[in-house]
């Protein structure tokens, strides 16, 4: 079944131009038609009835171990085992 919409290929070009993707002119019908069918498949699960349907849940339970403070001894040993130190401090790389 395929999407009743009013999908066109500006569309496709709009789509194109947010996800800064370029589509060639000759693939943009192709488009339109897989959209749509992606959109009318979307559209049967939207409608789907799900009345009545309960989801089966197990027991649900932390699974992470507990938080505890631990005292870190080997401050000297962690800090010859990095690659690039000044002093106490650990050099790393500028993220910005």
């Amino acid at each position: 079944m395929l999407y009743n919409s009013r999908m066109e290929i500006r569309d496709v070009e709009k789509l194109a131009e947010l996800a800064r993707i370029e589509i060639p002119d000759e693939e943009k019908a192709e488009f339109v038609k897989n959209l749509g069918s992606i959109l009318g498949y979307v559209d049967i699960i939207k409608n789907a009835a799900v009345e009545g349907i309960k989801p089966e849940v197990g027991e649900l339970r932390n699974v992470a171990r507990e938080d505890e403070a631990r005292d870190f001894d080997d401050r000297q040993k962690l800090i010859s085992a990095f690659p690039d130190s000044d002093g106490d401090y650990l050099k790393v790389k500028k993220i910005l």
